[in-house]
Protein backbone atom coordinates (compact mmCIF):
# COMPACT_ATOMS: atom_id res chain seq x y z
CA UNK A 1 0.00 0.00 0.00
CA UNK A 2 1.14 3.36 -1.06
CA UNK A 3 1.87 5.41 2.00
CA UNK A 4 1.29 9.34 2.53
CA UNK A 5 3.08 12.01 1.03
CA UNK A 6 2.94 15.50 -0.47
CA UNK A 7 1.14 15.94 -3.45
CA UNK A 8 3.75 17.15 -5.82
CA UNK A 9 5.99 13.88 -4.53
CA UNK A 10 2.53 11.05 -5.12
CA UNK A 11 2.76 13.29 -8.82
CA UNK A 12 6.21 12.55 -9.57
CA UNK A 13 5.87 9.16 -8.16
CA UNK A 14 3.17 8.55 -10.97
CA UNK A 15 5.88 10.16 -13.72
CA UNK A 16 8.47 8.07 -12.81
CA UNK A 17 6.61 4.44 -12.69
CA UNK A 18 5.17 5.52 -16.29
CA UNK A 19 9.03 6.80 -17.49
CA UNK A 20 10.28 2.96 -16.10
CA UNK A 21 7.04 1.36 -18.00
CA UNK A 22 7.77 3.49 -21.12
CA UNK A 23 11.15 4.30 -21.48
CA UNK A 24 13.10 1.42 -19.20
CA UNK A 25 10.85 -1.04 -20.60
CA UNK A 26 10.47 -2.95 -17.33
CA UNK A 27 8.36 -5.94 -16.74
CA UNK A 28 4.99 -5.53 -14.30
CA UNK A 29 7.12 -7.69 -11.62
CA UNK A 30 10.74 -5.41 -11.82
CA UNK A 31 8.00 -2.03 -11.68
CA UNK A 32 6.15 -3.33 -8.42
CA UNK A 33 8.88 -4.03 -6.89
CA UNK A 34 11.27 -0.90 -7.36
CA UNK A 35 7.86 0.67 -6.42
CA UNK A 36 7.40 -0.85 -3.40
CA UNK A 37 11.36 -0.31 -2.19
CA UNK A 38 10.54 3.82 -2.80
CA UNK A 39 8.07 3.74 -0.77
CA UNK A 40 8.81 1.35 2.27
CA UNK A 41 11.96 4.03 2.21
CA UNK A 42 9.39 6.94 1.93
CA UNK A 43 7.44 5.40 5.19
CA UNK A 44 10.79 5.11 6.69
CA UNK A 45 11.98 8.44 5.78
CA UNK A 46 8.74 10.19 6.66
CA UNK A 47 8.90 8.96 10.53
CA UNK A 48 12.62 9.36 10.49
CA UNK A 49 12.38 13.14 9.63
CA UNK A 50 9.08 13.41 11.37
CA UNK A 51 7.31 15.17 8.60
CA UNK A 52 5.48 14.11 5.69
CA UNK A 53 7.73 13.87 2.50
CA UNK A 54 7.58 16.43 -0.63
CA UNK A 55 9.97 17.11 -3.07
CA UNK A 56 11.43 19.62 -1.05
CA UNK A 57 12.26 16.94 2.06
CA UNK A 58 13.97 14.92 -0.73
CA UNK A 59 15.88 18.22 -2.14
CA UNK A 60 17.03 18.60 1.42
CA UNK A 61 17.99 15.03 2.33
CA UNK A 62 21.41 14.14 3.70
CA UNK A 63 23.56 11.04 3.61
CA UNK A 64 23.26 10.38 7.07
CA UNK A 65 19.36 10.35 6.44
CA UNK A 66 19.98 7.59 3.87
CA UNK A 67 22.50 5.87 5.77
CA UNK A 68 20.04 5.89 8.72
CA UNK A 69 17.92 4.09 6.98
CA UNK A 70 20.57 1.42 5.27
CA UNK A 71 21.13 1.09 9.06
CA UNK A 72 17.55 -0.02 10.14
CA UNK A 73 17.34 -2.47 7.64
CA UNK A 74 20.48 -4.14 8.34
CA UNK A 75 18.99 -4.65 12.01
CA UNK A 76 15.28 -5.91 10.23
CA UNK A 77 17.93 -8.49 9.59
CA UNK A 78 17.34 -8.02 5.35
CA UNK A 79 19.61 -9.07 3.20
CA UNK A 80 22.20 -7.64 1.20
CA UNK A 81 20.84 -8.02 -2.30
CA UNK A 82 17.55 -6.86 -0.94
CA UNK A 83 18.83 -3.75 0.28
CA UNK A 84 21.07 -3.45 -3.25
CA UNK A 85 18.16 -3.86 -4.93
CA UNK A 86 16.29 -1.21 -2.76
CA UNK A 87 18.90 1.63 -3.37
CA UNK A 88 18.71 0.91 -6.94
CA UNK A 89 15.42 1.71 -7.07
CA UNK A 90 16.14 4.78 -4.53
CA UNK A 91 18.51 5.83 -6.92
CA UNK A 92 16.31 5.39 -10.20
CA UNK A 93 13.73 7.50 -8.97
CA UNK A 94 16.27 9.93 -8.11
CA UNK A 95 18.27 10.03 -11.52
CA UNK A 96 14.13 11.30 -13.11
CA UNK A 97 13.90 13.62 -10.47
CA UNK A 98 16.94 15.16 -11.41
CA UNK A 99 16.44 15.15 -14.70
CA UNK A 100 12.86 16.31 -14.80
CA UNK A 101 14.43 19.01 -13.25
CA UNK A 102 12.02 18.48 -9.74
CA UNK A 103 14.95 17.47 -7.60
CA UNK A 104 18.55 17.72 -7.46
CA UNK A 105 20.30 15.70 -4.39
CA UNK A 106 24.11 14.37 -4.56
CA UNK A 107 23.07 12.88 -1.41
CA UNK A 108 23.10 9.39 -2.45
CA UNK A 109 25.94 9.37 -4.72
CA UNK A 110 27.64 9.54 -1.31
CA UNK A 111 26.63 6.84 0.16
CA UNK A 112 27.87 3.38 -1.18
CA UNK A 113 25.34 0.62 -1.84
CA UNK A 114 26.41 -2.61 0.22
CA UNK A 115 28.85 -5.06 -1.31
CA UNK A 116 27.43 -8.17 -2.89
CA UNK A 117 29.03 -11.41 -2.91
CA UNK A 118 29.82 -12.24 -6.09
CA UNK A 119 27.87 -15.73 -6.56
CA UNK A 120 28.98 -17.89 -9.98
CA UNK A 121 27.13 -19.38 -12.42
CA UNK A 122 26.54 -23.23 -12.04
CA UNK A 123 26.47 -24.85 -15.18
CA UNK A 124 25.66 -28.67 -15.40
CA UNK A 125 28.05 -30.36 -17.74
CA UNK A 126 27.02 -31.31 -21.33
CA UNK A 127 25.86 -35.02 -20.69
CA UNK A 128 23.99 -33.71 -17.92
CA UNK A 129 22.23 -31.30 -20.33
CA UNK A 130 21.37 -33.92 -22.82
CA UNK A 131 19.93 -36.51 -20.25
CA UNK A 132 17.76 -34.07 -19.11
CA UNK A 133 16.47 -33.12 -22.50
CA UNK A 134 15.88 -36.66 -23.75
CA UNK A 135 14.51 -37.64 -20.52
CA UNK A 136 12.01 -34.77 -21.31
CA UNK A 137 10.76 -36.81 -23.69
CA UNK A 138 8.81 -39.34 -21.35
CA UNK A 139 5.13 -38.21 -21.15
CA UNK A 140 2.06 -39.59 -21.20
CA UNK A 141 0.97 -37.67 -24.35
CA UNK A 142 3.86 -37.53 -27.19
CA UNK A 143 3.43 -34.29 -27.45
CA UNK A 144 4.57 -32.65 -24.36
CA UNK A 145 7.36 -35.19 -24.30
CA UNK A 146 8.57 -33.31 -27.66
CA UNK A 147 7.36 -29.40 -26.55
CA UNK A 148 9.30 -30.28 -23.22
CA UNK A 149 12.93 -31.62 -25.14
CA UNK A 150 12.53 -29.14 -27.81
CA UNK A 151 12.31 -26.30 -24.89
CA UNK A 152 15.26 -27.61 -22.79
CA UNK A 153 17.35 -28.06 -25.93
CA UNK A 154 16.28 -24.57 -26.82
CA UNK A 155 17.48 -23.44 -23.28
CA UNK A 156 20.73 -24.91 -23.58
CA UNK A 157 21.73 -25.22 -27.45
CA UNK A 158 20.87 -21.52 -27.34
CA UNK A 159 20.98 -19.76 -24.70
CA UNK A 160 17.69 -18.31 -24.04
CA UNK A 161 16.19 -17.51 -20.64
CA UNK A 162 13.36 -19.45 -19.65
CA UNK A 163 11.43 -16.16 -19.73
CA UNK A 164 12.32 -15.44 -23.25
CA UNK A 165 11.65 -19.19 -24.74
CA UNK A 166 8.38 -19.01 -23.16
CA UNK A 167 7.72 -15.87 -24.59
CA UNK A 168 8.12 -16.73 -28.46
CA UNK A 169 5.69 -16.54 -31.00
CA UNK A 170 4.92 -19.86 -33.34
CA UNK A 171 5.62 -17.27 -35.96
CA UNK A 172 9.64 -17.67 -35.41
CA UNK A 173 8.82 -21.27 -36.67
CA UNK A 174 8.95 -19.75 -40.15
CA UNK A 175 13.18 -18.71 -39.42
CA UNK A 176 13.96 -21.29 -36.82
CA UNK A 177 15.55 -23.72 -39.33
CA UNK A 178 18.73 -21.51 -39.25
CA UNK A 179 17.69 -18.87 -35.92
CA UNK A 180 15.64 -17.37 -33.98
CA UNK A 181 14.81 -13.83 -33.11
CA UNK A 182 14.52 -13.25 -29.51
CA UNK A 183 13.49 -10.32 -27.19
CA UNK A 184 15.02 -9.79 -23.88
CA UNK A 185 15.30 -7.93 -21.46
CA UNK A 186 14.23 -3.95 -21.71
CA UNK A 187 12.71 -5.55 -24.87
CA UNK A 188 15.74 -5.50 -26.92
CA UNK A 189 15.96 -8.02 -29.62
CA UNK A 190 18.84 -10.43 -30.33
CA UNK A 191 19.53 -12.91 -33.60
CA UNK A 192 20.37 -16.11 -32.25
CA UNK A 193 21.58 -18.88 -34.05
CA UNK A 194 20.01 -22.27 -34.04
CA UNK A 195 21.87 -25.89 -33.70
CA UNK A 196 20.86 -28.90 -35.97
CA UNK A 197 19.56 -30.66 -33.06
CA UNK A 198 17.76 -27.92 -31.69
CA UNK A 199 16.10 -26.79 -35.28
CA UNK A 200 14.98 -30.72 -35.24
CA UNK A 201 13.42 -30.94 -31.81
CA UNK A 202 11.62 -27.78 -32.58
CA UNK A 203 9.90 -29.30 -36.33
CA UNK A 204 9.81 -32.95 -34.21
CA UNK A 205 7.15 -30.32 -31.68
CA UNK A 206 5.95 -28.57 -34.30
CA UNK A 207 4.53 -31.57 -36.27
CA UNK A 208 2.61 -33.09 -32.88
CA UNK A 209 1.70 -30.09 -31.21
CA UNK A 210 -2.25 -30.37 -31.05
CA UNK A 211 -3.02 -26.19 -30.94
CA UNK A 212 -2.84 -23.84 -33.53
CA UNK A 213 1.05 -22.76 -34.19
CA UNK A 214 -0.07 -19.38 -36.59
CA UNK A 215 1.66 -16.33 -36.02
CA UNK A 216 -0.23 -14.44 -32.87
CA UNK A 217 -0.15 -17.30 -31.00
CA UNK A 218 2.61 -19.12 -28.84
CA UNK A 219 5.12 -21.32 -29.47
CA UNK A 220 4.73 -23.18 -26.18
CA UNK A 221 1.50 -24.66 -25.32
CA UNK A 222 0.33 -25.80 -21.96
CA UNK A 223 -1.89 -28.84 -21.86
CA UNK A 224 -4.61 -26.47 -21.93
CA UNK A 225 -3.84 -24.70 -25.02
CA UNK A 226 -2.69 -21.47 -23.18
CA UNK A 227 1.08 -20.18 -23.33
CA UNK A 228 2.92 -22.65 -21.16
CA UNK A 229 3.96 -21.48 -17.91
CA UNK A 230 7.61 -21.07 -16.03
CA UNK A 231 6.22 -23.12 -13.03
CA UNK A 232 5.57 -25.95 -14.99
CA UNK A 233 8.47 -26.55 -16.72
CA UNK A 234 10.49 -25.68 -13.14
CA UNK A 235 8.50 -28.62 -11.42
CA UNK A 236 9.32 -31.09 -14.92
CA UNK A 237 13.09 -30.25 -14.40
CA UNK A 238 13.08 -31.06 -10.63
CA UNK A 239 10.88 -34.45 -11.50
CA UNK A 240 13.89 -35.38 -13.62
CA UNK A 241 16.69 -33.83 -11.38
CA UNK A 242 15.44 -36.21 -8.58
CA UNK A 243 14.92 -39.15 -11.46
CA UNK A 244 18.61 -39.01 -13.04
CA UNK A 245 20.17 -38.27 -9.42
CA UNK A 246 21.37 -34.94 -10.97
CA UNK A 247 22.66 -31.99 -8.76
CA UNK A 248 19.96 -29.30 -7.49
CA UNK A 249 21.97 -26.44 -9.99
CA UNK A 250 20.49 -28.44 -12.26
CA UNK A 251 17.39 -26.17 -12.95
CA UNK A 252 16.19 -24.86 -16.04
CA UNK A 253 18.02 -21.16 -15.44
CA UNK A 254 21.46 -23.61 -15.00
CA UNK A 255 20.99 -24.48 -19.05
CA UNK A 256 21.51 -20.86 -19.83
CA UNK A 257 24.48 -21.06 -17.93
CA UNK A 258 25.63 -24.02 -19.46
CA UNK A 259 25.60 -23.00 -22.71
CA UNK A 260 28.01 -19.95 -21.86
CA UNK A 261 30.14 -21.95 -19.87
CA UNK A 262 30.88 -24.64 -22.34
CA UNK A 263 31.01 -22.03 -24.95
CA UNK A 264 33.76 -20.35 -23.54
CA UNK A 265 35.58 -23.53 -22.06
CA UNK A 266 35.82 -24.08 -25.69
CA UNK A 267 37.59 -21.08 -27.16
CA UNK A 268 34.31 -18.98 -28.11
CA UNK A 269 34.60 -15.14 -28.10
CA UNK A 270 33.68 -13.51 -24.67
CA UNK A 271 32.06 -10.79 -26.51
CA UNK A 272 30.34 -13.33 -29.18
CA UNK A 273 28.64 -14.79 -25.75
CA UNK A 274 27.94 -11.25 -24.43
CA UNK A 275 26.03 -10.76 -28.01
CA UNK A 276 24.03 -14.88 -27.66
CA UNK A 277 23.03 -13.67 -24.11
CA UNK A 278 21.75 -10.56 -24.21
CA UNK A 279 23.75 -9.27 -22.16
CA UNK A 280 23.92 -5.63 -21.54
CA UNK A 281 27.26 -5.38 -19.70
CA UNK A 282 30.31 -7.50 -20.50
CA UNK A 283 30.78 -8.13 -16.98
CA UNK A 284 28.14 -9.71 -16.77
CA UNK A 285 29.13 -12.54 -19.12
CA UNK A 286 32.63 -12.13 -17.34
CA UNK A 287 31.55 -14.31 -14.47
CA UNK A 288 31.46 -17.32 -17.12
CA UNK A 289 35.02 -17.11 -17.43
CA UNK A 290 36.01 -17.71 -13.55
CA UNK A 291 33.55 -20.72 -13.97
CA UNK A 292 35.38 -21.62 -16.94
CA UNK A 293 39.14 -21.45 -15.26
CA UNK A 294 38.02 -23.03 -12.32
CA UNK A 295 37.10 -26.09 -14.35
CA UNK A 296 39.99 -25.66 -16.30
CA UNK A 297 42.50 -25.97 -13.31
CA UNK A 298 40.17 -28.88 -11.58
CA UNK A 299 40.52 -30.74 -14.71
CA UNK A 300 44.36 -30.35 -14.41
CA UNK A 301 45.25 -31.12 -11.08
CA UNK A 302 43.11 -33.69 -11.42
CA UNK A 303 44.89 -35.24 -14.78
CA UNK A 304 48.32 -33.67 -14.37
CA UNK A 305 51.13 -36.87 -13.09
CA UNK A 306 52.44 -34.04 -10.74
CA UNK A 307 49.53 -32.80 -9.35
Amino acid sequence: MRQPSGEDLAAALALWRRWLVSERRLGPRSVTAYERDVDATIAFLSDHLGRQLDLAALAALAPRDVRAWLAARHGRGYARTSTARAMAALRSLFRFLDREGLVHNPALAAVRTPRLERRLPRPIDAAQARRLADDAAEEQHAWIGARDTALLLLLYGAGLRIGEALALDAAVLRSAATHLLVRGKGGKQRLVPLLPVVVDALAAYAGQCPWPLEPGRPLFYGARGKRLQPAIVQRKVQRLRLALGLPESATPHALRHSFATHLLGSGADLRAIQELLGHASLSTTQGYAAVASDSLRHLYLKAHPRA
